[in-house]
């Protein structure tokens, strides 16, 4: 047989032979009788492809000649996709921003705080305390704690020479602060554990408070004044930036035994934070701070407890519900300016109709279908809806790539399924409001048509 392998038989005509389709595969030809099953599903399947592949073509023709009319039609697509594009992007970059920065403390990170509920239940707790004596048992007790630090949060008024510096945050924390945040110092050195023992007045500080104080690193070694207290400046602590509204670089951190005695009401409300033993641990180390406080603190099973612990995680889940709920919001606004460009799309696709009703009523006399009507004018929707959405995603992706050069501005990456998202609304957009205009076309009459000036 020559590697034919023909699907027929001997009282095949010739003629029908001769019509079969062949397909080459490997070395082989497999020829299936048009008369078959197969060979009809070949040929249907084959048509189908011919003229969706026509209709396409005719449907970037029309766009073609009518350069002008089709941008101002796909403008308020091109619109919603460049600002969906853009939007989500600048949202996901700077939530991206924002979760590589905690993530940069460490996701094993917790923080316990007083808490004291309003209401019936802030009388059932009576006084909320927690004192240095908690940190401690927490310290002792717990073996998932690898450090431990209480921590005081304060204001005050800084003096250096002729600078005067009002609101400063001051943090008092033992000498496992910088290794507990991440924070270490970038001039000098940070306190040490005899300087916290002894509560010695000394201190480190934010890298931009030497902005605020007018000075430059030369202020190591040198003494400043806190709330008329004058401390030694030991070191200047790495610049951090900027987080929403929190700056670390503006606080000045001092030994927390020192802080007790400037601001010695923060005795019996004293925060603290702990570095669990790894990442898995956390959600267990903080179980067990809470055991440990609970039990310290008297509170009965079923009472609501008198301190909250929170860890970096909850902090992240929380940050990544915000940002998708702020993705899915401003994406939606955006997303309006798509149903504007839609209308546009049926516009001038039933003028595109009106203006081609000859061509529809000739098409009808020579055997067209009506679903052969329809598909031909949804596919131009389609086409001119999927146009606008590439020149969107174009400019999206160029407006993200211009904005990430500003030495201010966050690292955005366009998303791959913002592009998709973009493409897939467009091509929607396109069947949505290509329905009507299609159907139109596809309902006219081939004599009336015919007959139309």
């Amino acid at each position: 047989m020559n590697g034919e392998l023909p699907i027929t038989n001997d009282s095949m005509p010739h003629s029908a032979a001769a019509l079969a389709s062949p397909f080459v595969i490997g070395n082989s030809k497999l020829v299936i009788p048009p008369e078959s099953r197969l060979g009809k599903a070949v040929h249907s399947l084959t048509g189908g492809l011919l003229r969706h592949w026509q209709n396409i073509l005719t449907a970037f023709v029309q766009v073609w000649a009518n350069k002008g009319r089709s941008v101002l039609t796909t403008l308020g697509i091109i619109i919603g996709v460049t600002s969906t594009i853009t939007v989500v992007s600048m949202v996901q970059g700077f939530g991206n921003y924002v979760t590589d920065i905690i993530r940069g403390f460490g996701t094993n990170l917790i923080f316990v705080f007083p808490y004291s509920p309003e209401g019936f239940k802030d009388i059932l707790l009576g006084r909320v305390t927690m004192d240095v004596d908690d940190v401690r048992a927490v310290g002792a007790r717990c073996d998932k704690v690898r450090r431990i630090s209480p921590i005081i949060f304060s204001q005050a008024t800084i003096e250096f020479g002729r600078s005067k510096v009002s609101n400063v945050r001051i943090r008092g924390a033992t000498e496992e602060f910088q290794s507990i945040r991440s924070f270490y110092v970038d001039k000098g050195r940070f306190f040490g554990p005899l300087e916290v023992d002894r509560g010695a007045y000394v201190c480190a500080l934010g890298a931009d408070m030497l902005r605020q104080l007018q000075c430059d690193e030369r202020i190591v070694g040198e003494d400043i004044y806190i709330s008329g207290q004058r401390f030694r400046v030991l070191g200047i602590l790495e610049p951090k930036g900027k987080v929403m509204d929190d700056n670390p670089d503006e606080v000045v951190v001092l030994p927390y035994t020192t802080a007790l005695k400037v601001w010695p009401e923060m005795r019996v409300f004293m925060p603290f934070m702990v570095e669990a033993t790894g990442e898995k641990d956390a959600a267990e180390c903080a179980l067990q701070i809470t055991r440990v406080l609970r039990e310290r603190h008297n509170i009965p099973p079923g009472t609501i407890s008198d301190f909250r612990v929170h860890t970096q995680d909850e902090l992240l889940r929380d940050l990544e519900r915000v940002k998708v709920a702020a993705t899915s919001v401003l994406a939606g606004i955006v997303g309006i300016s798509l149903i504007v460009g839609g209308i546009g799309v049926m516009n001038v696709m039933l003028v595109s109709v009106t203006e081609r009703t000859r061509e529809i009523g000739l098409r009808k006399s020579v055997g067209g279908r009506r679903r052969d009507i329809m598909a031909q004018f949804l596919t131009e929707a389609v086409v001119l809806a999927v146009v606008g959405g590439s020149i969107g995603v174009f400019l999206g992706y160029s407006i993200c790539y211009v904005a990430s050069l500003h030495p201010s501005m966050v690292k955005v990456n366009v998303p791959m399924w913002a592009v998709a998202l973009g493409l897939t609304c467009s091509a929607g957009v396109g069947v949505l409001f290509g329905m009507i205009p299609a159907f139109k076309a596809a309902i006219l009459h081939p004599i009336d048509a015919l007959r139309h000036e």
